[in-house]
């Protein structure tokens, strides 16, 4: 299960690679403004998911600054890892 979770971070990783890239050298035609609309939706999902797992679980368990941005940049991935370093 944990080289599963490296595995989808290393994923998703590489996706907000691609779409950080868009912003700095947009990509020729319709293509750029797909991943701008991608870009926005993934940022606000994943800021909706920290929010969410913050508002519920801040105050029980105490995480790291570090683990706090791992989900708005790995969204569930990374609150399976946590689940399974605090709450296991």
């Amino acid at each position: 299960m944990n080289i599963l979770i490296k595995l989808a971070k290393a994923a998703i990783g590489f996706v907000w690679l691609v779409l950080l890239l868009n912003i700095f050298y947009p990509f020729p035609g319709v293509a750029a403004i797909a991943l701008y609309i991608m870009t926005g939706f993934l940022f606000m999902m994943h800021g909706l998911q920290m929010l969410i797992f913050l508002g519920a679980f801040g105050d029980k368990i105490t995480m790291s600054r570090w683990e706090k941005w791992s989900i708005l940049i790995f969204g569930i991935f990374a609150l399976l890892d946590i689940r399974r370093k605090h709450m296991m």
